[in-house]
């Protein structure tokens, strides 16, 4: 008997890729995430898959990342970019509207959220302005 997680709550595979979808989708259209928008590729078919992949284990499906990847090490990973407080909170507007939109109980969309932001925070390698 498996224990139920954040991804089988939140409906899964379907429903993380849809989550990525709607973060990209955001990020790609917002004004406000531009910053974040000009880190990525022009083709963003790259980094959904790793979110995909990354998400899906980190929410406690198939640990797809792991599998592939090995450790995610976020920050090593991120260290290139110039990340500050102004890009998590565009990273985090993308991905709140994102979460907003997956059908889930509001405790788990609030968990999530949380928890996200601490790993959002913990990708800060500059310091403020």
């Amino acid at each position: 008997m498996t224990k139920p997680t954040p991804y089988s709550h939140m409906g899964g595979e379907q429903a993380v890729h849809l989550l990525v979808e709607r973060f990209y989708f955001y990020m790609d259209t917002l004004p406000e995430a531009k910053n974040i928008r000009d880190m990525h590729q022009a083709d963003l078919s790259s980094a959904k898959n790793k979110l995909f992949k990354f998400l899906s284990g980190w929410l406690g499906g198939p640990n797809l990342f792991v599998e592939e990847y090995g450790h995610p090490m976020l920050r090593a990973r991120h260290f290139p970019f110039s990340i500050g407080e102004s890009q998590r909170d565009q990273w985090m507007l993308c991905m709140n509207k994102a979460l907003a939109e997956i059908p889930m109980i509001p405790e788990l969309e609030t968990s999530i959220k949380n928890a996200l932001q601490d790993l959002a925070t913990h990708m800060i390698n500059q310091e403020p302005a």
